[in-house]
């Protein structure tokens, strides 16, 4: 190793992705300890340090180049030592001059004061909160205000971040483009509005809402009326991802996805009062749509949507097919309920989303109203290469046969389906038609059943989900 060119042994190096490759290659001797060190760019860390802030110290003072820095304490207990607290923010804003990325998961120890300490590390542009219960928005405000250059936001089950100025400022500073909040409790979609002129600059948004408190959020009268009166400027919204949200019509969210011009990817999940309206005027604006996930109640049994029309139906997939001719990825669900839902999504409109749109992968979860007839429909869908049936309890062998004769199919994965058994999937063996198939916990299909159906499979049996 002694005789290699510098620059030979900087490419060998670089090719080593696992962490416990290069921490063995650095072992080998002192000429590749020091060169992994100037090259180590990305850390994580967690339970194993011990104590917590000096072994920091030591990481940071050996990987002088460090700019991605990842921190879990998922699984921590008290007698794996103490946690890294607020000094450990003290010591990567001190020593990791070119940190731009950081990760928290699961860091009890920090607080408001950690976050303080970090407002001085000017090059941080990403930073991901997840589950750091002791933080509030002051310290979010704090540090936002040191970081002109943050770009990405994650705060995931940030239980005390409940002040929103933050927000605010970060709207006004104009930098950010990925923001992700889900599961903190105390902030609610009406809170949004505070983003002000920063929805130009955004271009990814997931908004989550805990759905235990989802229907103790309510509007107040100034944050309606700022929706309705301020311009949202989403122009430049690639993905929009919403969960337990409720979408009033003409404010709040309902704005925001009339407005989108550029969107990519959409993913509804249990948003109560989404109507077709909106998927309409969506469908007309992002005509470059590319990805649709709907996740919808399975039964209607809350009065408000019942006695409204605030819920999708097959206007909303025909008005998709209409106008979004780059659509290649659809996905719907229906949530587990007592009863199916027969008004929302049927057969029609998938069809005619497969018929007009050159979808490559369908995924349809608990959609009782696809059967063999469905299946029999699939066979003229010329770019279908990918196909996920979970709780599809009206397709029988007869129609999961049919496979065989879709015209580019390539991927099946099929879950927890009651009607189909080894019978559906005979004419798949031996004929190498499929490149992957998952079956798992199909009561009526075997593992010797799914032997040689695909060139490769993977098979489970659990029908705990049964009982």
């Amino acid at each position: 190793m002694d005789n290699l060119p510098e620059h030979l042994v900087w490419e060998i190096l670089s090719r080593i992705k696992k962490t416990s490759d290069r921490n063995n290659v650095s072992l080998a001797c002192k000429r590749l300890y020091y060169l992994d060190n100037a090259q180590r760019h990305s850390l994580k860390v967690g339970c194993g340090m011990d104590p917590a802030n000096e072994a920091l110290t030591c990481l940071c003072t050996r990987f002088l180049n460090l700019s991605k820095v990842e921190i879990t304490y998922s699984g921590w207990m008290s007698k794996l030592g103490k946690q890294l607290d607020d000094m450990g923010l003290f010591i990567l804003a001190n020593h990791c001059p070119l940190l731009f990325d950081l990760s928290l998961s699961y860091c009890t120890f920090i607080t408001d004061v950690g976050l303080r300490y970090l407002a001085s590390s000017s090059k941080l542009s990403s930073l991901r909160l997840n589950f750091t219960p002791r933080i509030t928005g002051c310290g979010i405000l704090s540090l936002v205000v040191g970081c002109k250059n943050l770009s990405r936001l994650h705060l995931i089950r940030c239980l005390n971040v409940s002040s929103v100025e933050w927000l605010e400022y970060l709207g006004k500073l104009g930098t950010l483009e990925d923001l992700s909040i889900k599961n903190c409790r105390a902030i609610g979609e009406g809170d949004l509005i505070k983003l002000g002129h920063g929805w130009q600059k955004l271009k990814r948004l997931q908004f989550e809402v805990d759905a235990n408190y989802r229907y103790m959020k309510v509007y107040d009268r100034l944050s309606v009326d700022r929706w309705q009166k301020q311009h949202v400027p989403c122009e430049n919204m690639l993905e929009l991802s919403l969960v337990n949200c409720i979408i009033s019509p003409g404010r709040g969210l309902a704005c925001v996805l009339g407005k989108c011009k550029n969107l990519g990817k959409i993913h509804l999940d249990m948003c109560v009062g989404v109507r077709d309206f909106d998927i309409i005027c969506l469908s007309e604006r992002s005509r470059d749509l590319r990805s649709v996930s709907f996740r919808v109640p399975s039964d209607f049994s809350l009065s408000s949507l019942v006695n409204n029309n605030l819920r999708l139906t097959d206007e909303s997939l025909k008005a998709l097919a209409q106008n979004c001719s780059k659509l290649e990825s659809v996905r719907i669900s229906f949530s587990d309920g007592e009863f199916p839902s027969s008004s929302s999504f049927t057969l029609s409109g998938i069809y005619c989303l497969i018929r007009k749109c050159p979808v490559r992968h369908l995924a349809l979860d608990h959609v009782y109203s696809f059967s063999d007839v469905g299946m029999e429909a699939l066979c003229t869908a010329e770019h279908l290469e990918s196909l996920e049936l979970v709780r599809c309890q009206e397709i029988s062998d007869e129609g999961l046969q049919l496979v065989s004769q879709f015209p580019r199919l390539c991927v099946l994965r099929l879950h927890k389906c009651l009607g189909i058994s080894d019978d559906g999937l005979k004419p798949l063996v031996g004929s190498f038609k499929l490149d992957f198939l998952a079956v798992e916990d199909c009561p009526q299909v075997s593992e010797r059943g799914v032997q040689g159906a695909a060139k490769f499979v993977s098979f489970r049996q659990d029908l705990s989900w049964m009982y």
